[in-house]
């Protein structure tokens, strides 16, 4: 059974409510699908489309910031506009980390293409990873130092960023939980480790987002285009307010009440699926 109009708007609102939280908006998305009326997965192909909202509402919060470092890099690499002045070689270099980082999504991405879309839906692989990757942004931001700031972010660390990412291709890791654990463990404070984990996500979501888009058209869409652009709209506009939300918490607040939530999810799905009350489907 196909997913309908009033299905696909709460997968929209579910994708804005939890793609910047350390959570894992697709885990969310790919259990949802089994306690929907219509009782489908939406699907890799529907997730990475409604993420295009939510990432759009990365570009609108982080415009000033994104401009400036993409005309900072444009002008010294490409000879693209008027090069700023010596002051934006710190935008060039974060302009390079962000491609530099944007490495391994891309390449693990393609690489694995078959099983992100496929096995790796697995709701068990989904819970595993749920509890598994909790427990670790758990540890990481009880042992991280949190005294370093994002112009200091170095070459390694960037790339070590870029892996931490490319491990959201499982459902259940979280593209933000992945990197700002990463981040913590690397001694940055709680706000630079989300900061550069939205940045870096702009370059792979939105990559991600267009090859489904494109790939999609033609074929046999189990949430309709209508749907999944209104689902992509909502996401949009609630994913903005949980950007402004998230990025006010982590200043002040520890990651523990997302450790709590994570493992007790995983856990419920496990009995779940022990149970027989949903099948692990991939």
């Amino acid at each position: 059974m196909d997913i309908g109009w009033i299905e696909a708007a709460f997968l929209g609102l579910l994708q804005g409510l939890t793609e910047f939280l350390p959570i894992s908006s697709s885990a969310h998305l790919r259990i949802a699908g089994e306690f929907l009326p219509s009782g489908a997965d939406p699907g890799a192909a529907f997730t990475a489309i409604t993420q295009i909202g939510t990432e759009t509402a990365v570009l609108v919060y982080f415009w000033s910031d994104i401009m400036r470092i993409a005309s900072a890099w444009l002008a010294k690499n490409l000879k693209f506009g008027a090069y700023p002045g010596r002051h934006s070689a710190d935008d060039v270099r974060m302009g390079w980390l962000i491609i530099i980082g944007s490495v391994p999504i891309v390449v693990l991405g393609l690489l694995f293409k078959d099983q992100i879309e496929h096995s790796l839906r697995n709701l068990y692989i989904t819970a595993t990873m749920l509890i598994v990757f909790g427990l670790i942004m758990g540890y990481a931001d009880k042992v991280g130092a949190k005294k370093v700031t994002l112009d200091r972010l170095s070459w390694r660390d960037g790339i070590l960023y870029g892996f931490a990412q490319a491990m959201a291709l499982i459902p259940g890791v979280s593209r933000s939980g992945g990197t700002i654990s990463a981040g913590l463990l690397l001694g940055y404070t709680r706000e630079a480790a989300a900061r550069y984990s939205f940045l870096l996500a702009v370059p792979a979501v939105f990559g991600s987002g267009f090859y489904q888009l494109f790939k999609s058209i033609g074929e046999d869409n189990p949430v309709g285009w209508g749907a999944t652009a209104l689902a992509t709209l909502i996401a949009f506009v609630v994913g903005y307010a949980v950007i402004v939300f998230f990025l006010k918490l982590v200043s002040t607040r520890n990651y523990m009440p997302f450790v709590y939530y994570r493992v007790i999810l995983g856990g419920a799905l496990l009995v779940l699926l022990a149970m027989g009350v949903i099948s692990p489907g991939g």
